[in-house]
C-alpha cells in the first residue's frame, strides 16, 4: 500500500508563502503524474498543479505565475510552492501520485490565507 504524507499546511497571511510537502513511501522516480489538488467545503476536489515524470507542468489557471510544483526523487517527495497567496487559496490540498494501474491519495494538509 502506497501512502502520501502532506505537511506543511497552518494558517498564513495573504501576500505570504508556503511550502506544501508530499512524502511518498515508494519510489516516485517512475511515476507517471503526480499532483496537488484542492478541496473547499461544498465543492469538488479541484486539480492545482500537475508534473508528469518528463517534467511537464500543468497549473490551474488562478495559480499560475504564482505556485510552482516539483519533486526530489532522492526523497521521494512532491513539492509545492505556493507564493504571493490569496484568501482564495484556502482549503485542503491533497497530494495525488497518478500511476499506471495505480492511484493513491493523501490525507490532506489545511492551510487558510488571512486577509
Amino acid at each position: 500500500q502506497v501512502q502520501l504524507v502532506e505537511s506543511g499546511g497552518g494558517l498564513v497571511q495573504a501576500g505570504g508563502s508556503l511550502r506544501l510537502s508530499c512524502a511518498a513511501s515508494v519510489s516516485i522516480f517512475n511515476v507517471a503524474f503526480l499532483g496537488w489538488y484542492r478541496q473547499v467545503p461544498g465543492k469538488a476536489r479541484e486539480l492545482v498543479a500537475r508534473l508528469s515524470k518528463s517534467g511537464f507542468t500543468n497549473y490551474t489557471d488562478s495559480v499560475k505565475g504564482r505556485f510552482t510544483i516539483s519533486r526530489d526523487n532522492s526523497k521521494n517527495t512532491v513539492y509545492l510552492q505556493m507564493n504571493s497567496l490569496k484568501p482564495e487559496d484556502t482549503g485542503v490540498y491533497f497530494c495525488n501520485l497518478d500511476d499506471v494501474n495505480r492511484n493513491y491519495w493523501g490525507q490532506g494538509t489545511q492551510f487558510t490565507v488571512s486577509s
